[in-house]
């Protein structure tokens, strides 16, 4: 005898059919116990999780492995071959370029450009935003600081440098810098259309910083990864705690 509930030929969803489609919708309730709350917790944090993974963990661990490298063996493999490669490169055009570059990277560029983002965040009233970018450039620079006096690593001497430094090396400063520059200007125009103009400007300066003081012989190789790898662990550690549960300029949480 035809089930009276059909209409059209189609009878209403079995029990078995719904918990199947429940389960396909939120995979997490199929599961028991523990695994349910951490598959749960990984579906509803996965892009938080990605940063962690991608700007804390892996930053760490190549900040790790190139410190043990320093330590054991004074120099990478790859320091001194890439350095006499940039040295046949000279000339008085790349000459000024890469000095002018270099500044940017630093005192005439990033460091104004830090002070002011922060006073223009301030001044705007995005407080979480201002607090966020005057700890991890400031932080970024002390821990330089710091990380320099604990390697002690003298600068190379391969030659004559037309703009020379005289402190330690390890990690490079201004490739830290504009790097932690260039995180934090992401991570505030991530909720943003401008995200991939910012991505594309700001990776592209900190790379040509890093390059510069490869090219002025003032930096192993080995400093300037380093240094982005640093820069990286410590915003992006700043930005989680910072934004806990939200995002920036008022968004909600992911």
């Amino acid at each position: 005898m035809p089930d009276p509930r059909a209409r059209d030929g189609a009878l209403p969803p079995s029990p078995d059919a719904q918990t199947s489609d429940e389960g396909l919708r939120h995979p997490w309730r199929t599961l028991g116990g523990a695994t349910a709350g951490l598959v749960r917790f990984v579906f509803r944090h996965w892009r938080r999780l990605a940063l962690a993974f991608v700007g804390v963990l892996l930053p760490l661990w190549g900040f790790a492995e190139l410190a043990e490298e320093i330590h054991e063996h004074g120099t990478a493999g790859f320091d001194e071959p890439i350095l006499r490669a940039l040295q046949q490169q000279h000339g008085p055009a790349l000459d000024r370029f890469f000095v002018a570059i270099s500044q940017l990277g630093y005192q005439y560029g990033v460091v104004p450009f830090d002070i002011l983002l922060v006073l223009a965040l301030s001044l705007r009233r995005h407080l979480r935003e201002a607090i966020f970018a005057g700890l991890a450039l400031a932080g970024s620079g002390l821990l330089n600081v710091a990380t320099k006096l604990l390697f002690a690593r003298e600068r190379p001497d391969l030659w004559l440098s037309i703009a020379p430094e005289h402190n330690y090396s390890f990690p490079s400063g201004h490739a830290m810098g504009s790097m932690t520059l260039a995180w934090v200007l992401i991570l505030l125009a991530w909720p943003t259309r401008a995200r991939w103009w910012t991505i594309a400007a700001a990776l592209s300066f900190a790379w040509l910083v890093g390059v510069s003081r490869l090219y002025l012989g003032v930096h192993f190789p080995t400093d300037i990864l380093a240094g982005w790898a640093a820069a990286s662990l410590w915003v992006v550690s700043v930005y989680l705690v910072a934004f806990h549960g939200a995002r920036p300029w008022g968004r909600t949480r992911d």
